[in-house]
């Protein structure tokens, strides 16, 4: 089995980043020898769509859990569809989340915990209409006049 703890630095010892998408690189652990291989994560650089390169990387190299502290809602599509559990842990070492792992003392995540952003290109742009006095349609067809004979 394989963990993946998202990681400021290349060891057990480095501390847990609590990025899922932009952290530095992922520890891939074996809770149970504490075997590890460090990977740089690839997609922290990316302008968008980081949440998801991430997960896609973490699913390549196998894991079959991540603990991070926050996942936001595309990334943690990619990792349900892909059956990685994700578990909740944003301070202390990556040998501390194996550790509180392996001791059931880590929150399993069901809803995402960070937020969805629009896709690049389209941050922070509002469109915005107004409408001018001479756009207004003019009124609809004025009621028929009774004077006159049909």
């Amino acid at each position: 089995m394989s963990i993946a703890v998202s990681a400021e630095g290349a060891d057990l010892e480095a501390a847990v980043d609590p990025r899922f998408g932009r952290c530095t690189q992922y520890v891939f652990v074996d809770p149970e020898t504490l075997d590890f291989e460090a990977v740089i994560n690839t997609a922290a650089a990316e302008s968008g769509g980081a949440g998801i390169r991430a997960a896609e990387l973490v699913v390549e190299h196998g894991a079959e859990a991540v603990v991070t502290g926050n996942v936001g809602p595309n990334a943690q599509r990619v990792l349900d569809a892909a059956g990685v559990a994700i578990y909740l842990k944003s301070d202390g070492t990556v040998r501390e989340a194996i550790e509180a792992y392996r001791s059931d003392g880590l929150r399993l995540l069901t809803p995402p915990t960070g937020r969805s952003r629009p896709p690049a290109g389209n941050r922070g742009s509002v469109e915005r209409t107004s409408i001018k006095p001479t756009d207004r349609a003019a009124p609809g067809p004025s009621p028929p006049d009774e004077s006159r004979p049909n």
